[in-house]
């Protein structure tokens, strides 16, 4: 049995529902919220399966994924504590368009649709933080196909683990994510023989370290200028 979440002494703060907790309204959803744990690897919401609700991570990390071309798995993003998973479904879809699988073993806050529609209709302020979540996921997605159309494939991999290291931060030289290069390069968008060609090279040119599947950047500020001489940061 899911041992509860307590919204209330929760510490991450930038979950939307721990934001807004005060709210008589979103008091109320928080009751009736459910708790699940999944182990690493264990996928939590199917790409084409109904939509049933929204997924808040409590603690742990996920990546979201959709089918692409040949039915190969493209890595979307990734999710950290507090960040919301299945948002993509939510509103007049029936069925989600993406995929989310645990990275490590996660507990998620669940809120059926029926009862975040509920909320959305009378907390303006909870309504009006989850307007600017899309308009800046929504913005993130443009940007991102924007730049894919125009890097290469060396500046695509560069351009991924630079997120990572933003996402996650780095302790002790590495990223604090350790990811298969299979899903670095589903995130990248190519091959995995492209990733570990270009990681080696990145790797004799100082720009990161490795050790096994660790990965972490030396000199981030000469990584994020050959980016930003293309104008991608």
């Amino acid at each position: 049995m899911n041992k509860q979440t307590d919204c209330y002494t929760c510490v991450n703060l930038n979950c939307l529902i721990k934001k807004h907790v005060g709210n008589e309204e979103v008091k109320a959803i928080v009751r009736d919220k459910h708790t699940l744990t999944c182990k690493k690897s264990q996928q939590f919401i199917m790409e084409g399966a109904p939509i049933h609700g929204l997924y808040f991570i409590y603690k742990g990390r996920a990546k979201v994924t959709k089918t692409g071309i040949e039915g190969r798995e493209q890595i979307v993003r990734f999710a950290n504590d507090g960040d919301i998973v299945g948002h993509r479904g939510f509103g007049t879809e029936k069925t989600y368009p993406i995929g989310a699988t645990a990275l490590e073993d996660i507990t998620l806050c669940t809120f059926t649709s029926d009862t975040l529609f509920n909320v959305l209709h009378k907390a303006p302020a909870f309504t009006f933080d989850v307007l600017l979540f899309y308009a800046d996921e929504l913005n993130k997605s443009e940007n991102r196909v924007r730049k894919f159309a125009q890097m290469s494939v060396r500046e695509k991999v560069i351009d991924g683990l630079l997120y990572l290291s933003n996402k996650f931060g780095q302790t002790n030289k590495y990223i604090n994510i350790i990811l298969s290069r299979r899903d670095i390069a589903d995130f990248a968008g190519t091959t995995e023989e492209q990733v570990i060609r270009i990681i080696s090279s990145l790797k004799k040119e100082k720009l990161i370290v490795t050790e096994g599947k660790k990965i972490g950047i030396a000199n981030p500020k000469r990584v994020a200028k050959e980016m930003m001489s293309h104008n991608y940061i």
